[in-house]
């Protein structure tokens, strides 16, 4: 016990002991009467008692100066607010990052978030030439990108992006659940709240930085990896237009949301390099309620269009309006808090969404007031001005459900694709419910019925080509559309053997349609109607649930 201390004299036990400086070793206890002298033993048991661990944090707080905090923290926080033209933004340093994830669970006890939320996550990237592999940690949170796309695409301004920060807020009380910014942001970012309704997400514990106080996720780091800096608006647009821009090897390309975190490294994070979740490729969210409204809202267009083209098109307007308040009605069950469902009209300038909305709301109400006037034999001016405002609205509204899913940037939702998929429904539905009704009131004609079956086959056709075992796009094998394959073909099949096999049973059906002509009776047509949209039911839900892009690098599974 030698090492404890220099030897000097014991020390004589005094009242009040505070534990001053520890004695030497030998020096016990005297016999009454004599002075006691402490042992190191002693004055450490009495060091314990006298001041707690606590204690002693809140006093080396207490008596440091303020040049030790600012050697703290100084690399935490910028020392000055964003000027014009600057914002916030995170900085890491992968090479200190070690993937402990105590910035996970910081951001989770600081936000109060539930069990299956999280703000923050580490993912790893793997890979790199067999002399020097690459093993790297990489926590990513929101990027508050320059131009979010959460903000962009949702129906009822609920977010917003300080314009002296830099920020993107999410605002909580103007949330409907709709969840449609989890599909444009390209990072996962906002995630949804089962228990609330509605969408959260990181906002940099923007409360703790106005008070100068680093984000908890900062502050927890016990590597000091993740920063707050000051960034440049002109240098983030300027790196993030470059080709190929990404944040870490694989990431969604920068320039599509202009985010603004920087990741720094001395190692090269080259292309071999991949994420450790690259071959887990898992469905996507099915989206039910989106699945039922889109096959239905297209199924209205399509019969009011072709129905505006056959004799008696009253019964076939009324029959399309009410397919589009049940559309509408669907819709709203995609809602976390449908009860302000009214919220989603106040993005008309900017959503796509609120476009759908206020279109597919004008054609069920322009629907209703052309089978009126047909009804009661309005003048032939008011009745085709009607049938006009149904026709173009119906139409605005199929546009805008394909550029809902084309900004999203994802390669399984391109507009191209998005517009054929959507068109060619709105036309093998249209086609299919116009010919239940005209053979319900005996006036089916072969021209109809050998459209429809032309449609069908060529809607059959379509849905099959990602089925193709060529290589669809590039030769990454984790690509966008090869993901995508192998989810058709793979966790999938099960979906989309039901889609081919209605699909190919209403091709049959139709062509004893064919047959039989004008005599068709209308249980035939009935049934080929349900197939048809059985099969494009079943064909929406793989629209949905077979998406795959590029993201954020993940953990092994």
């Amino acid at each position: 016990m030698t090492d404890l201390a220099e030897p000097h004299l014991p020390v004589p036990v005094a009242a009040g002991f505070t534990g001053a400086a520890p004695p030497a070793s030998g020096g016990a206890a005297g016999a009454p009467g004599e002075e006691s002298f402490l042992t190191p033993i002693d004055y450490w048991l009495a060091e314990q008692q006298s001041l707690t661990a606590v204690e002693r944090f809140a006093q080396h707080h207490a008596t440091a100066t303020t040049a030790d905090h600012e050697t703290r923290y100084r690399d935490l926080l910028p020392l000055s607010a964003p000027e014009p033209g600057e914002q916030y933004a995170f900085e890491v340093d992968l090479d200190s990052c070690t993937g402990c994830k105590a910035c996970v669970a910081a951001c989770h006890s600081l936000n109060g978030l539930d069990e299956d939320e999280a703000f923050r996550s580490v993912g790893t990237l793997l890979g790199g030439p067999r002399a020097d592999p690459v093993i790297q940690t990489v926590t990513t949170a929101c990027h508050h990108c320059l131009d979010p796309a959460c903000m962009t695409g949702c129906p009822t301004l609920a977010y917003e992006k300080d314009p002296e920060t830099g920020i993107v807020r999410h605002l909580d009380d103007q949330c409907i659940g709709c969840q449609y910014c989890t599909l444009t942001c390209p990072y996962e970012v906002p995630s949804y709240n089962t228990r609330l309704g509605i969408v959260r997400k990181c906002d940099m514990c923007a409360g703790r930085l106005a008070e100068g106080e680093a984000p908890a996720c900062v502050q927890s780091c016990p590597t000091g990896s993740i920063a707050i800096r000051v960034v440049s608006v002109d240098e983030v647009m300027a790196e993030t237009s470059r080709a190929g821009a990404a944040l870490v090897p694989h990431a969604p390309h920068s320039a599509i949301t202009r985010p603004t975190t920087r990741y720094t490294t001395k190692r090269s994070l080259t292309d071999d390099v991949t994420a450790a979740d690259h071959r887990s490729v898992e469905p996507a969210h099915a989206h039910t309620p989106l699945v039922v409204t889109l096959i239905l809202t297209q199924l209205a267009v399509g019969m009011f269009g072709l129905g505006l083209l056959a004799t008696g098109s009253a019964p076939i307007a009324a029959v399309a309006f009410f397919t589009g308040v049940l559309a509408l009605g669907a819709s709203v069950l995609h809602l976390g808090r449908p009860q302000i469902a009214w919220k989603a009209v106040l993005g008309l300038r900017r959503s796509w969404v609120s476009r759908e909305i206020v279109a597919f709301g004008t054609f069920a109400g322009a629907t209703a007031a052309y089978a009126l006037a047909r009804w009661i034999e309005l003048p032939g001016v008011v009745v085709g001005s009607l049938a006009l405002v149904a026709l173009a609205t119906g139409v605005a509204g199929v546009v805008a459900s394909v550029m809902i899913y084309a900004v999203t940037k994802k390669r399984w939702w391109a507009a191209p694709r998005t517009a054929v998929t959507f068109g060619l429904t709105t036309l093998v539905t249209g086609l299919g419910g116009t010919a239940a009704v005209l053979s319900l009131a005996g006036r089916l004609s072969r021209p109809l019925v050998v459209a429809l079956a032309a449609a069908a086959a060529a809607k059959l056709i379509w849905d099959a080509l990602p089925l193709r075992r060529a290589r669809l796009d590039g030769p990454s094998p984790h690509a966008p559309l090869a993901a995508t394959r192998a989810l058709l073909v793979g966790p999938l099949r099960s979906i989309t053997a039901r889609r081919f096999a209605f699909g190919g049973l209403a091709v049959l059906f139709v062509l004893v349609m064919v047959a039989a002509g004008p005599s068709t009776p209308p249980a035939i047509a009935l049934v080929t109607t349900a197939l048809l949209l059985a099969g494009e039911l079943f064909e929406r839900r793989l629209f949905f649930l077979a998406v795959s892009s590029p993201r954020m690098p993940g953990e092994l599974r």
